[in-house]
């Protein structure tokens, strides 16, 4: 075989290899950065501490801390107010008026739905135990929620948040 063929065999080998691993790396980067490929959907357990951890925030007393588990764009229709809360400044203003009731949420029964690795709906029933600022009586009131979640950033975020008072029996 002359040289000029050597080199042009040598060089089309070369390009061959050079672009079989550039489509290798470009597909092994694609699939890196799609973390949908990688994971799977989250666990029921995962969700049912997320109630855990938004509980924890009300027990800090503190608003902003409770305001921080809701998305920027999430809905809250809350227990103690008929005003339909739409961002952080509302759900800060909805929660400074009911911590100063001290409440204290258990879950009395909850129905845990992981629609993907993003996003799940809990919905139950819950009690809490809220105190009277005047009198420092403490009752309980139950009531049925939902909490949509969405994972946003790395975070779970409470994208829209229904409680109301549980209705009597009729």
């Amino acid at each position: 075989m002359n040289r000029r063929i050597r080199t042009r065999v040598v060089l089309a080998a070369t390009a061959v290899v050079a672009a079989a691993g550039t489509f290798t790396a470009g597909v092994g980067v694609a699939q890196a950065g799609d973390d949908r490929s990688h994971r799977g959907k989250a666990t029921e357990r995962e969700i049912a501490g997320l109630f855990d951890q938004w509980n924890a925030a009300l027990q800090s007393g503190d608003p902003g801390k409770v305001t921080e588990r809701y998305a920027k764009d999430a809905v809250l229709l809350p227990t103690a107010s008929p005003t339909i809360r739409t961002n952080h400044a509302e759900i800060a203003d909805y929660f400074e008026h009911f911590l100063q009731k001290k409440p204290r949420g258990e879950k009395l029964r909850s129905v845990i739905t992981v629609l993907d690795a993003d996003s799940a709906i809990d919905a139950g029933l819950y009690r809490f135990h809220l105190t009277d600022p005047k009198t420092g009586a403490t009752k309980p009131v139950d009531a049925r929620y939902t909490y949509e979640y969405e994972k946003r950033g790395g975070k779970w975020l409470i994208v829209n948040h229904h409680s109301s008072v549980l209705p009597t029996e009729g």
